[in-house]
């Protein structure tokens, strides 16, 4: 929504975030100011126009990349955002973003390493603003500019997409995007509110599985996802947040649907279906190991593409019923994100065929015809 007061352009979030955004355009010659209000009611001002980002929170850096067109205002990103670009589809879109600094951290993690931001000279910073005060005082202090985003909600991924739109003046780009996201919810939620309980699986995600086992229960995205799809999280009524497990709990939940996710890049459904200790478990006798696809982004995380995200799940979950046209799904959405058509190749490898090939109805559901 935009408000014109006086000979300023204001621009308020529509979301259901917390977070809105405002742009003081003013006269010419004199420069503009921006001012970002984030999702910790922080006020940040900007001198002039936002030239040089750097995204600290994984998904970031990729929904940047998509709602500008371009690398050429991102300086720098999280490791593990750089690890989700390199030999996936988006360092075949923007093979410059391969060159982006990602000594911004330290270790993996979200520490930042001040040293190196100050190198990059960024206009903006985003960092997490609900995992502790220690991962952006240090960039208050250093004398940069910090928004903050949070994490765990659809609510606030809109926001980010929102706040991208606007500081990177494509408004109208993130608008379509939140449609669709919008609309694919609603979508999802008919369908979902449809099926009988007694035929929802019973679904376990796992956001580790080869150091420890690390599940997602209630108040996570993934559990939204789950529920959004048609499933049960059984996990969910034992768990808040995230948590490591061992096999006896795996064993008693006896999910019928396991899926594994995208950030351990060795990790294939095989390593499930070899493990002695779970094969009792129904989803390994009936081989229902799916390993989540990694396109723009990993597609476990809230990111720009969560609706294909929600539509693959609805769509590995419920087999037998009617179910979305995820090649024309991923067509329509690739051009709308980056302005590309997949090649079949593409498609393939963004969806994981080869290595979720022997689990059950994957190349009906996902293969393509030449």
């Amino acid at each position: 929504m935009y408000r014109m007061l006086g000979n300023r352009l204001r621009v308020v979030g529509t979301g259901l975030c917390a977070l809105f955004l405002v742009c003081f355009l003013m006269s010419p010659g004199d420069g503009a100011q921006t001012v970002v209000t984030d999702q910790a009611g922080r006020e940040v001002v900007i001198e002039g126009p936002v030239k040089r980002i750097v995204t600290i929170p994984i998904p970031a850096a990729s929904m940047v990349l998509a709602i500008d067109g371009s690398s050429e205002r991102l300086v720098g990103m999280n490791p593990l955002s750089k690890t989700a670009i390199e030999g996936e589809i988006l360092s075949e879109f923007f093979p410059e973003a391969l060159r982006i600094r990602s000594d911004i951290v330290q270790g993996e993690g979200f520490q930042p390493n001040v040293e190196s931001l100050m190198s990059l000279a960024p206009d903006i910073v985003f960092q997490w603003g609900n995992f502790g005060d220690n991962l952006y005082i240090p960039l208050l202090d250093a004398g940069m500019k910090v928004a903050l985003f949070k994490y765990g909600t659809q609510e606030y991924l809109e926001g980010w997409i929102e706040t991208f739109g606007a500081i990177l003046g494509k408004q109208e780009k993130a608008a379509t995007i939140l449609d669709w996201h919008r609309k694919t919810r609603e979508q999802l939620t008919r369908r979902s509110e449809a099926i009988p309980d007694s035929e929802k699986p019973r679904t376990l995600y796992f956001l580790r599985f080869l150091a420890n086992y690390q599940v997602a229960g209630k108040n996570t995205h993934n559990d939204v996802s789950i529920v959004l799809s048609g499933g049960k999280n059984v996990a969910a009524e034992e768990i808040d947040g995230f948590a490591a497990v061992n096999e006896e709990q795996i064993l008693l939940w006896d999910p019928e649907v396991i899926l594994l996710n995208g950030f351990e890049r060795d990790l294939t459904p095989e390593h499930v279906y070899a493990n002695e200790r779970l094969k009792g478990v129904s989803a390994v006798k009936n081989r229902r190991v799916y390993k989540l696809p990694l396109g723009g982004y990993r597609w476990d995380p809230p990111n720009q593409e969560t609706p294909l995200m929600w539509m693959w799940m609805s769509s590995v979950l419920h087999p037998g019923r009617d179910r979305f046209d995820l090649p024309g799904e991923m067509e329509k959405a690739y051009t709308l994100l980056y302005g590309k058509t997949l090649s079949r190749a593409q498609y393939e490898h963004i969806l994981g065929m080869e290595r979720n090939r022997g689990s059950a109805h994957y190349e009906a559901l996902f293969g393509r015809a030449q």
